[in-house]
């Protein structure tokens, strides 16, 4: 090979290494990204730029066999404190699948969460049938209005940081293809713009370019999804969203509201005298570089015995009520807002002719994540319900105990607002009788600490 040629050659396999090298670093390190969120509207907070954080892959997890994580976020009595518990996250576990770092001693049971669990499925064809059947009784998008950024750009934008999340995260979950890479488009780490996402066990593909973004984006994870939108009066307005999965409020009473009317028109006790102010100024303070994340818990009552109307009703999909609580609320369309349940005469047969048992007693607790979009300055607030019999809860350590303490420590207003009524006796019975098994076989060893 002649000199000139060996030069050749030997430029050729630096400039391929070069580039190979630039590949690996577009895709591991953050980008910055303008930050359009004007000063006023974050305190003087937002930084100009936002760093997309590097996302580490999951790359092998068995989906259908993953339980979900076991967030137990009560508390012993006798005392019970309303605040806002917030606590800082990691962007890594974002949208949920990720483990906790349990206390040594935690049963076998749960030492594989790094996954997507296995209610997965089941969540997402819940909220397809509803998306269909309610349409935008559960999905909307609110225009531009009085100063108010609009809901569809802020949608978009959630689904573009989404799409890349998930791909990045979970590899054998999601799949996408590309636009190739153009100035101001939405991919992360100067890939081109997403076209299709692909939910690979489910088998089902969504176009970015061509379907309602607000809708592409609830159906993606399992959590229900809401965008505040900050005003010129500084406070935060619900200008889209897709709640699916509530089980007790619906989008259609909250879609347009401020913040503050949110809370208070679902009676959140004492919300104006202890959480208001706080809420506003942390909402109008987060900055994009941050992730927040809470927990909150409730009961449900499910009739599982009811029989099912019709072939039409969700109640096929939903038998346990987990996009809307019927036994508790009633029928979800003659459901009056700012009530604690409907009064139809078909709604009081019903319950006049159920009888309570611990079997119809759910645990429904939610795992909420709040985040502000770098480009709209939308704050993405995701919910993910994780639901499940108290029966098994009862089987874990220390629970039955810890669980009743808590639910005679709620304040009066609490108890209203959490529906105690409904199964308060049953309920606390159960509990007890569970607790005093522990005891009495020395499995309540009160050493296991779940997390929140």
């Amino acid at each position: 090979m002649e000199d000139w040629q060996v030069l050749q050659l030997s430029a050729l396999l630096s400039a391929i290494g070069f580039f190979a090298w630039l590949a690996h670093v577009r895709k591991t390190r953050p980008v910055a990204v303008t930050s359009t969120l004007p000063e006023e509207k974050t305190g003087g907070n937002a930084p100009d730029l936002f760093q997309y954080p590097v996302i580490e892959a999951l790359e092998e997890f068995d989906l259908p066999n993953t339980p979900p994580l076991p967030y137990r976020p009560f508390r012993w009595g006798p005392n019970y404190h309303i605040t806002m518990g917030l606590r800082q996250g990691e962007w890594k576990d974002w949208i949920e699948v990720r483990t906790l770092n349990f206390d040594e001693g935690l049963d076998s049971h749960f030492a594989a969460y790094d996954k997507l669990d296995s209610r997965f499925a089941e969540y997402h064809s819940i909220k397809a049938a509803r998306v269909q059947r309610r349409g935008n009784k559960c999905i909307q998008s609110l225009p531009a209005r009085d100063g108010i950024g609009s809901g569809a750009e802020a949608a978009k934008e959630a689904v573009y940081e989404l799409s890349e999340y998930l791909s990045r995260r979970y590899p054998s979950v999601y799949a996408v293809e590309r636009h190739q890479p153009s100035l101001g488009d939405f991919g992360w780490y100067g890939d081109g713009q997403i076209k299709t996402v692909t939910i690979l066990p489910l088998g089902v593909t969504y176009n970015l370019d061509e379907e309602d973004s607000m809708k592409v984006a609830g159906l993606l994870a399992p959590d229900d999804l809401a965008l505040m939108l900050p005003g010129p009066d500084g406070k935060h307005y619900l200008q889209a969203g897709s709640i699916c999965l509530a089980g007790s409020w619906r989008l259609e009473d909250k879609i347009g509201l401020p913040l503050s009317a949110i809370h208070t028109s679902a009676d959140v006790p004492q919300y104006r005298e202890k959480l208001e102010f706080s809420m506003d100024r942390f909402f109008s303070k987060l900055q994009p570089d941050k992730l927040m994340l809470r927990n909150n818990y409730f009961f449900q009552v499910v009739d599982t015995d009811r029989p099912v109307p019709d072939t039409s009703s969700s109640r096929n999909v939903d038998p346990k009520e987990l996009s809307w609580a019927r036994t508790a609320l009633g029928d979800e369309d003659l459901f009056i807002h700012g009530h604690h349940a409907t009064t139809t005469s078909e709604h009081e047969k019903e319950k006049e002719s159920f009888t309570l048992r611990p079997e119809y007693i759910y645990f429904r607790s939610e795992r909420q994540s709040l985040r502000r979009l770098p480009r709209t300055g939308a704050i993405l607030f995701t919910i993910r319900t994780y639901y499940e019999p108290v029966t098994s809860l009862a089987q874990e350590s220390g629970v039955p105990g810890r669980m009743a303490s808590a639910l005679r420590s709620w304040p009066e207003d609490v108890a209203v607002y959490k529906g105690q009524a409904r199964y308060k006796d049953v309920l606390l019975e159960y509990l007890d009788r569970m607790h005093e098994k522990q005891v009495r076989e020395g499995t309540d060893t009160g050493t296991i600490k779940y997390p929140f």
